[in-house]
């Protein structure tokens, strides 16, 4: 098993169920909508060790352009457990009020902003207008298509 995947495997196994479970459904339904992406770790520490954000899994791949000039490399979709539940991040929708004027309603029991799905429990969204939100959310974002597949590392 690649780092990437090894760590990705560690950190779902080391949350407690359900959540464990919601975020291994989440993470193979992920893959299931973008086979041939590339996979993210991001462990939420800084270069010093610091912890500044939750773990996140990332799928895809995308280009932040930041107002210094400088660019790096992200990913397009990201799913992190939390304290209050679970976050689905979808990046690079221009359009801010896009997920919330498309699948606000449509959710359920969700928090929706321009770029974050949060909830509580699986049970309480409907899970296929999630993996909608997804899909059109990728064919929508600002990314160069060509740059979203790659290897699963």
């Amino acid at each position: 098993m690649p780092d990437t995947a090894l760590a990705i495997h560690r950190y779902i196994e080391a949350i407690a169920e359900p959540k464990r479970g919601e975020m291994h459904l989440l993470h193979s339904m992920v893959l299931a909508l973008m086979p041939t992406c590339k996979l993210w770790w991001l462990d939420g520490k800084d270069e010093r060790g610091k912890t500044v954000s939750n773990p996140s899994i990332g799928y895809g791949t995308r280009t932040l352009n930041y107002t210094n000039g400088k660019a790096r490399e992200f990913y397009q979709i990201g799913i992190s457990a939390n304290t209050a539940g679970i976050s689905v991040y979808i990046l690079g929708i221009e359009d801010k009020n896009f997920l919330t004027d498309t699948y606000g309603k449509q959710l359920g029991k969700a928090s929706v902003s321009g770029y974050c799905i949060k909830f509580k429990r699986l049970k309480d969204i409907k899970i296929e207008v999630l993996q909608t939100a997804i899909r059109d959310a990728v064919k929508v974002s600002v990314v160069d298509f060509k740059s979203a597949g790659g290897s699963r590392r």
